[in-house]
């Protein structure tokens, strides 16, 4: 839309987020937060291209940019599919409350969910089982749970809490996820450019060895089980969950006749669904017909080439219209329909949301918002600290942006080279430069996963915030410091200790240790 923004001096390019990101943790208003950020972004990028003539078109420019992000022409038919798929997923989640198979599950699960401690370890188990996607993690995980959660005094922003930290963390370490394709490509794309690499490791090789220095994602799943276990919180989180809102108090506690496989079929059509739509959109008769490759991995190599906005539309499609049949005879069709309805329009608010973040992020995409941060890696950096500050590199872009596949797909052809070049200057012998490059390589990718978790702005953020109907602010205020206590940890115990040759075992075991010593001596028992 504007290419001459060569007199805009690069460190405006992180105001638009700034602004957002302020004015939602400020005001605890998102949608006027992010609004004005485009609008700051917009109006910036007009004057440093057209000077001061371009403030009217600046002021117009944020319809534009929405336009553009729902437009298939301009590239938006993904966010489309997030957007259909989110309204058939909250008119099938609205559907099978009102029929009360919801209901009916519930009680059933609550047979063993006795305590808030069962209730909580439920939801954290049903997120790790739930592995394959972090959009179909966030919305089933977030609408199965937060009846029960309710029923047993559990806040919204602790269920909207560890199903947000389980949702990215396990999408994005499992062997088999729609984030495969994603990552293996940002890697290859990375090795392509060293020269000097003669390690023979394809970039799925490379992405499976690196898994070990994943920190953050797996010390955050670890660390939801510690607070469980100890049934201990602390910060906002405590006050949260400390805090007892009316309508829990009087939420309803009755039986179902209904039959509870009206709730059940559903998901699984969900479940199962996805992952036949990802094998049927991402299938390669040379990959499966390829004798060197074990199922496991051509599994994985078909899912990582899949269309997994096309299998998700198709999954949460079925899984409605069996939701609608399955009804009638509960509500009868015309009520079923109203019902489906009803569940759309509960997801207007968040989807308007979605919408204006996606135009944020073309604004910050337009003046290099990126670019800019990832240039503070430029220079002579001591090989030691690189997966820290690459790390840290990764979370502020993550948060500024509030997208972790953009803050990859950026950092990764920077940092890996760099890595490499870096070792190889430095005289490392080629298998130990191998580990310090896996060790940036997953320190990429753990610092996109924090810093998306910390950012009002993402839209997994904001998915889980609607999927467990919590306010958006308050999740990303209980979220963040347990964000941000995992993430300083996995930066000193992980990504440091092990630069420095400490074994990975005694680095997750140090870790854990820590967590366990920090949530023990400030959290507050809330159960």
């Amino acid at each position: 839309m504007i290419e001459n923004l060569g007199n805009m001096p690069e460190w405006i390019s992180i105001v638009p987020p700034l602004v957002a990101i302020a004015f939602a943790l400020i005001f605890r208003e998102v949608i006027t937060a992010l609004i004005i950020g485009i609008l700051s972004g917009t109006l910036l990028i007009s004057i440093y291209a057209e000077g001061w003539e371009g403030i009217i078109p600046g002021i117009f420019m944020p319809v534009d940019l929405v336009l553009e992000a729902v437009s298939p022409a301009e590239g938006g038919q993904e966010h489309m599919s997030v957007i259909v798929f989110s309204l058939l997923i909250g008119g099938m989640a609205h559907l099978i409350t009102a029929n009360g198979s919801m209901q009916a599950l519930i009680d059933r699960i609550a047979k063993r969910a006795t305590s808030k401690r069962r209730g909580l370890f439920l939801t954290w188990l049903m997120g790790v089982i739930i592995f394959f996607d972090d959009y179909a993690n966030t919305m089933v995980v977030g609408n199965t749970m937060r009846p029960l959660t309710d029923k047993l005094k559990i806040s919204r922003e602790k269920l909207a809490y560890i199903v947000d930290s389980t949702a990215a963390p396990i999408a994005a370490i499992a062997l088999v996820t729609t984030w495969i394709g994603a990552e293996v490509n940002f890697i290859e794309d990375g090795v392509s450019q060293l020269s000097s690499f003669s390690l023979s490791k394809s970039a799925y090789g490379i992405f499976l060895d690196s898994l070990k220095y994943s920190f953050y994602p797996i010390l955050t799943l670890i660390f939801i089980l510690i607070l469980i276990y100890l049934k201990k919180d602390f910060g906002p989180m405590c006050s949260a969950e400390k805090r007892l809102e009316q309508h829990r108090l009087e939420a309803e506690d009755k039986s179902s006749e209904t039959s509870m496989w009206r709730g059940i079929i559903p998901i699984l059509i969900i479940l199962f669904g996805t992952l036949t739509g990802l094998v049927i959109t991402g299938f390669s008769a040379e990959v499966w017909a390829d004798q060197s490759l074990g199922f496991s991995k051509k599994l994985s190599l078909i899912i990582g080439a899949s269309d997994s906005f096309k299998a998700l539309t198709w999954a949460s499609f079925a899984s409605l219209a069996y939701a609608i049949l399955a009804s009638i005879k509960v509500l009868g069709l015309e009520d079923s329909i109203a019902q489906a309805v009803e569940g759309f329009k509960k997801m207007i608010p968040a989807i308007l949301i979605l919408v204006l973040a996606w135009s944020l992020a073309e604004v910050t995409n337009i003046m290099g918002t990126a670019n800019f941060v990832s240039g503070v890696m430029e220079g002579r950096v001591n090989i030691v600290l690189l997966p820290a500050l690459t790390f840290v590199i990764s979370a502020l872009i993550a948060f500024a942006t509030g997208s972790s596949w953009g803050t990859m797909a950026i950092l990764y052809p920077v940092i890996i080279t760099s890595s490499w070049k870096l070792g190889v200057e430095a005289g490392i012998a080629e298998m130990d430069n191998y580990q310090y490059l896996l060790n940036v390589i997953s320190s990429v990718l753990a610092g996109s996963v924090l810093g998306d978790h910390c950012s009002p702005i993402s839209d997994t953020t904001i998915l889980s915030s609607l999927a467990t109907e919590c306010n958006h602010i308050s999740h990303v205020k209980t979220q963040m410091p347990y964000a941000l206590t995992v993430g300083s940890v996995s930066i000193v115990c992980g990504s440091i200790l092990s630069a420095v040759g400490l074994p990975i075992w005694i680095c997750y075991l140090i870790a854990i240790i820590a967590l366990f010593s920090a949530v023990s001596y400030f959290g507050k028992y809330t159960s």
